[in-house]
């Protein structure tokens, strides 16, 4: 299975050729065996981030690395142009790609357009997945840290390592960021229209928060009616 074209170009940003090409590998087949049975999910293309929080919506995993990849690499700038430090941005990179990467085979899709948990998601978390299967895959053990440590003082151990710290801040920013825009527009939706606003994903909802700041509940409402003649358009 090759990787969507965005993963592909952040992987090739990877100078540590060893590393590239592990990475690259488990982008291709992000599949996990436990008990002679073997795992896969979603692909990582159409899979979304998150079942209800944040990304929850096709293609949102997508969205979520490539998104938070840009905001660690902005740290990595901050820490080395205005703090003088230094930083592995092959391990930054590396955690970011691979640090939500077993986040599709706990997910399955519902006939309401929503997400269910899959059988190994009901027994096992991502995070332990990853931490399990980058350590078969022989990953060196500061990667291996900076996946384990990326859900902060909420995962099993905090980040230990610049590199760690810095992949953690920028999911939990890109998480933020991504759920509050979709809850404040689910919220802006009901109130304009008395109802949810189904298949909200971030364009839609974006577009939807910016009509409230410069035009009001009636440019929320005309949003609104501008995203629903697209959907009627595309439909057959």
């Amino acid at each position: 299975m090759r990787p969507s074209r965005k993963l592909e170009r952040l992987t090739k940003k990877i100078n540590d050729t060893n590393l590239r090409r592990k990475v690259l590998d488990l982008l291709k087949d992000p599949t996990f065996s436990i008990d002679e049975e073997k795992h896969s999910g979603l692909s990582l293309d159409v899979s979304p981030a998150g079942k209800s929080n944040h990304h929850s919506y096709p293609g949102g995993y997508v969205e979520h690395v490539t998104s938070t990849a840009n905001i660690a690499l902005a740290m990595c700038d901050s820490v080395e142009k205005v703090y003088h430090g230094r930083v592995n941005r092959n391990l930054v990179l590396a955690g970011v790609l691979l640090h939500d990467v077993f986040k599709p085979i706990t997910y399955v899709a519902n006939k309401k357009g929503g997400y269910d948990s899959t059988r190994i998601g009901d027994y096992l978390d991502h995070l332990s997945i990853a931490t399990a299967e980058l350590v078969r895959r022989g990953f060196p053990l500061e990667l291996v840290h900076i996946v384990a440590s990326h859900h902060g003082s909420y995962g099993p151990i905090r980040p230990h390592s610049v590199e760690a710290l810095i992949c953690h801040l920028a999911d939990y920013g890109d998480s933020r960021l991504n759920g509050e825009v979709l809850r404040a527009a689910s919220y802006f939706a009901r109130k304009t229209i008395g109802q949810e606003l189904c298949e909200l994903n971030s364009k839609d909802a974006f577009e939807i928060v910016r009509s409230k700041t410069v035009g009001d509940w009636n440019g929320v409402a005309r949003t609104i009616e501008k995203i629903e003649q697209r959907r009627r358009t595309r439909k057959p």
